[in-house]
């Protein structure tokens, strides 16, 4: 089956065009896409190259993810299609109780920074569920690039250096214990290395050993579990060796895909307690609409979008949640009557509040790998915020992601905090098929941007033939709190009449967070033959590299 429906004259500014080859890797680091390919150069296959990919993103952007991440991913084997949460639960110890004793009776959530906000990382036991079942070179050759990478260093590149020094400027972050040990050791201002900088993660390089050496037995029942958990005792946290233990026994978890279709495609997307479904709900609502008949950058077009995803992020926000505790279960929430109904709700002529959101920040990495066997994989981990809780474990390099901060406190909701409980999540892979067959594998980093980002590139691909580059490049609007924020590259005479018809639009002044970043990996046709096409997003510092 070919699949090559792009006008590839398309484009906008970028400093980027797309890769083509039959072995590619796409993600926000050059050194993370080469560790990648030189797996697939040593007969291993796409999971391989994502893995040691994945690893070696923890090193050289660590303002986005590390150690102490969450992962997801979906993947086509070459036969069909699975998903893995590899995210983690609550400390056990965890009730609403037990962040109202400690911060008060108002509070409404788990902090966002420190060691209350630290759910069980879940990541490391991803790459170990996917190596186990679909990995072919060995385990510790995976994370040997990574290693090497932390042990001798590298010099720090533009896009990672200016969200660092983001993070570096806030306190809350930087007062975390073993935060400063870890990443204020530069010659910047604050402690943050500069542009070109050598950067140097021996403590990691540690850590990495011992997961390669054990299959990431140490990270869970070993080692860096005992530090991890005698780091929280020191300072108040909750979390505990048993936790850790908990969750490798329990294993992430193999949960197949949740999909809709989109103009003869299905979008899949991993099953909540991710935020997925929001894409879903969104591009179901669209299918009620001949978008490809408006200009493509047109109010119009833009404003039907901004109004489907404001729809499906005031549901997604009430009721999703780890999925045992949800109320409405992902099939009642896109089922056709309902997003029928919905989508009527859309009015072309005026923008509207549809009900209640938040808007998380970002730190996530996003990559993709396949083969020429046919293997195509879609992984993301994140630390979220950035540097995730700021908590770092001293002589191990283990950064903490802050994903607890996702709980509410709130009992009458579906994703109230309880011992064990996986909390909302923002980070989520996505997956293209057409009558069953593969067609592309893609995500979109940036918290809340994800399922928009997710949203406006495949109306680019599917609806206007912008092949993924251009699609990627374009100009995107982000819906955050009730306010619309318009990338600077959008026309002037769009975004005004956005604002006429209601919208509420602001510029973005987060230093941190941004419109995403995405990769892409389309499949041409015959891996064996014509191979893909790949994209990376120049908002970071990535790129789609092949062979």
């Amino acid at each position: 089956m070919n699949h090559n429906p792009f006008d590839w004259s398309t484009g906008y500014a970028s400093r980027r065009s797309p890769v083509f080859a039959r072995n590619i890797v796409s993600t926000s680091h050059p050194l993370a896409a080469q560790a990648g390919l030189a797996q697939l150069r040593a007969g291993g296959n796409a999971v391989d190259a994502a893995i040691a990919a994945a690893a070696m993103m923890t090193i050289v952007e660590p303002c986005s993810n590390g150690l102490g991440s969450d992962a997801f991913c979906i993947l086509w084997d070459g036969q069909a299609l699975h998903g893995l949460n590899a995210s983690g639960h609550s400390p056990r110890a965890w009730t609403p109780e037990y962040f109202r004793r400690k911060y008060g009776a108002d509070v409404a959530t788990p902090p966002k920074r420190g060691w209350d906000s630290v759910t069980v990382p879940g990541a490391v036991a991803g790459w170990r569920a996917l190596h186990q079942r679909f990995g072919k070179r060995p385990f510790a050759e995976l994370l040997a690039p990574a290693i090497e990478t932390a042990e001798r260093g590298y010099a720090v590149p533009v896009v990672v250096q200016h969200k660092w020094s983001a993070a570096a400027a806030l306190p809350e972050v930087t007062e975390q214990p073993g935060f400063a040990q870890a990443f204020l050791r530069g010659s910047g201002a604050q402690g943050q290395p500069n542009v070109g900088e050598r950067f140097v993660f021996a403590e990691a390089a540690r850590t990495l050993r011992l997961i390669a050496q054990t299959k990431g037995e140490a990270f869970y029942r070993g080692e860096v579990a005992a530090a991890v958990a005698a780091h929280a005792k020191a300072h108040g946290g909750a979390m505990t060796e048993a936790d850790l233990a908990a969750y490798l026994d329990e294993g992430p978890q193999w949960v197949g895909t949740i999909s809709t279709r989109y103009r003869g495609h299905e979008l899949h997307e991993i099953p909540p307690n991710g935020q997925g479904i929001a894409a879903l709900i969104a591009l179901a609502m669209l299918e009620h609409f001949d978008v490809a008949a408006l200009p493509v950058d047109s109010v119009a077009s833009q404003h039907l979008q901004i109004e489907a995803m404001k729809l499906a992020f005031a549901d997604v926000y009430r009721h999703v949640a780890d999925a045992r505790a949800m109320k409405l279960t992902p099939a009642q929430m896109l089922d056709a009557p309902y997003i029928a109904a919905r989508a009527k709700l859309i009015d072309p002529r005026r923008a509207q509040d549809f009900g209640p959101g938040h808007g998380p920040q970002g730190g996530t990495i996003y990559l993709t790998a396949a083969d020429a066997n046919g293997m195509m994989v879609s992984f993301i981990q994140s630390n979220y915020m950035g540097f995730g809780s700021g908590v770092v474990v001293p002589g191990y390099g283990v950064s903490l992601q802050n994903r607890g901060h996702g709980f509410t406190l709130d009992a009458t909701r579906a994703n109230v905090v309880a011992p064990a409980k996986r909390p909302f999540h923002t980070i989520i892979p996505a997956f293209l098929t057409k009558d069953g067959q593969p067609v592309m594998s893609f995500g979109v980093m940036g918290g809340d941007m994800q399922p928009q980002g997710h949203l406006q590139t495949l109306v680019r691909m599917l609806d206007y033939r912008q092949q993924p580059q251009a699609a990627c490049d374009a100009p995107r609007w982000r819906f955050n709190a009730g306010l619309l924020n318009c990338e600077p590259g959008m026309s002037a005479a769009t975004v005004e009449g956005l604002a006429a018809l209601g919208h509420r639009v602001q510029p973005f002044s987060d230093s941190y967070q941004d419109y995403g970043a995405g990769q892409f990996i389309w499949r041409l046709g015959d891996p064996q033959v014509e191979g893909y096409a790949a994209a990376s997003d120049p908002r970071r510092d990535g790129q789609a590299a092949g062979f």
